[in-house]
């Protein structure tokens, strides 16, 4: 029986920030320090190259104001994610190209390559309800207590 994974069980309220900067090279610098400090991530550099190289390929902004920056590395020892939310919005060079407000960073090993199919599924389905990443991005607090269970 495979093992059903939640985000809320991945995404710890240690790793929910407001993003500061104003450029997407910025928000994913804010979002790896924070990403970094899990014990999970063995190699915080190799790790950051790979989430610029993932950019480089495609941008993750994948529209309505959500970019999901990811990254299956061997430096990754399992699931790790972060999310931060920039109010006003920032140029991310999105599929829409439209700002991005929420940004959630995914690591994984290189070796889940199943369940990491299904953490990026599971996220991007759960955020397609307009009426939950208004929540997101009116109470950002609120997800590490009453909206996080809903992930």
């Amino acid at each position: 029986m495979e093992k059903i994974l939640k985000i809320s069980e991945l995404l710890n309220k240690d790793y929910i920030i407001d993003i500061r900067s104003d450029n997407k090279e910025g928000a994913l610098k804010e979002l790896l320090d924070v990403i970094c400090k899990n014990e999970r991530i063995t190699d915080c550099k190799t790790f950051s190259r790979e989430i610029f190289n993932r950019e480089k390929l495609m941008s993750t902004g994948i529209g309505y104001g959500i970019a999901i920056p990811h990254a299956r590395h061997k430096t990754v020892k399992d699931f790790v994610i972060a999310l931060g939310r920039k109010k006003e919005g920032l140029e991310y060079e999105s599929i829409d190209d439209k700002p991005v407000k929420l940004i959630f960073m995914i690591g994984a090993s290189d070796k889940q390559d199943k369940d990491y199919i299904r953490v990026l599924s599971r996220l991007m389905l759960r955020l397609k309800n307009p009426d939950f990443v208004k929540k997101l991005l009116k109470n950002l607090s609120m997800l590490s207590t009453r909206l996080l269970f809903l992930f």
